[in-house]
């Protein structure tokens, strides 16, 4: 557990002190392609600007906006999807319906492949997958912005409810429902989707079988953030991308691995036992 649970707020580090940084800060400000230019995470009046927090020794991003930087994600996305060469446009926050017109949710990013004239000839669907916190993060980051500067070195160790990453919520409840109903409209369609994940999401994940490239239905794009000293800024890098068949791997994500019965037994028999002696 680290002292301060926050890594970066507003775009930046909350140890950087530099004018950018007190700028992003002081006007809520979003460096990755918000909608709009300010961050909207949560309340749009009050917005909570962490996007990504301490894991133990590593980060963990906790908001998909955090993704957007440089592009990088759309163009390792869309290498995947297309040959090279291929002219692509991104669409953002695309509607999707099942045959009854009723919504499957909005699909994060959509790259559109397109020809010389601008017809569409292909796409691919990007799905961002942020970490859920346990905890509570606003109470850090509210004393965290009375006073930056005094405060990048706080210590919120003992305190009630210290936030963390809670990754099996977050590919229970978020990750495995987008690919159940949005994949499974995509995957009925024949075309390609990309999963975006920090890389101590991905390491919470059962093992995926691996097929090469040119068989995949999805790409798992796993990616983390990289001090950069000079910038004074955690940049997103690429660590690997592992290629699945679609099928394959929503059964492995869905599936709970089975335990001993025998275990469930005792537990039961333990429960039944306190049961019956208060009686």
């Amino acid at each position: 557990m680290k002292q301060h649970p926050l890594a970066e707020v507003f775009g930046f580090p909350i140890d950087n002190m530099g004018r950018t940084a007190q700028d992003h800060r002081k006007n809520r400000l979003c460096p990755f392609g918000n909608v709009v230019p300010r961050c909207t995470k949560d309340k749009a009046d009050d917005p909570l600007g962490v996007c990504s927090i301490y894991d133990g020794g590593r980060t963990a991003i906790t908001c998909p906006i955090r993704f957007n930087e440089d592009g990088l994600i759309t163009n390792d996305a869309a290498s995947f999807f297309f040959g090279p060469g291929t002219r692509w446009e991104t669409l953002t926050e695309v509607r999707l319906k099942d045959r009854y017109g009723k919504s499957a949710g909005n699909i994060d990013i959509v790259v559109v492949a397109y020809d010389e004239r601008g017809r569409v000839t292909d796409f691919g669907a990007i799905e961002k997958q942020g970490v859920y916190i346990s905890g509570n993060v606003r109470n850090p980051f509210s004393h965290y912005m009375e006073d930056p500067i005094h405060r990048k070195d706080m210590d919120w160790r003992g305190q009630p409810g210290y936030p963390g990453p809670d990754y099996l919520s977050s590919s229970r409840k978020r990750l495995a429902p987008q690919l159940i109903f949005k994949g499974g409209i995509l995957r009925a369609w024949n075309k390609k989707i990309a999963v975006v994940l920090d890389k101590g999401f991905f390491g919470t994940l059962p093992k995926l079988d691996e097929v090469d490239q040119s068989e995949a239905d999805v790409a798992w794009l796993v990616y983390d953030l990289e001090p950069d000293a000079d910038q004074g800024r955690l940049r997103l890098r690429r660590q690997e991308s592992v290629f699945t068949k679609f099928e394959e791997a929503l059964s492995r994500i869905t599936v709970s691995e089975v335990g001993d019965v025998d275990d469930f037994v005792s537990h039961l028999q333990a429960k039944i036992d306190r049961k019956l002696a208060d009686e």
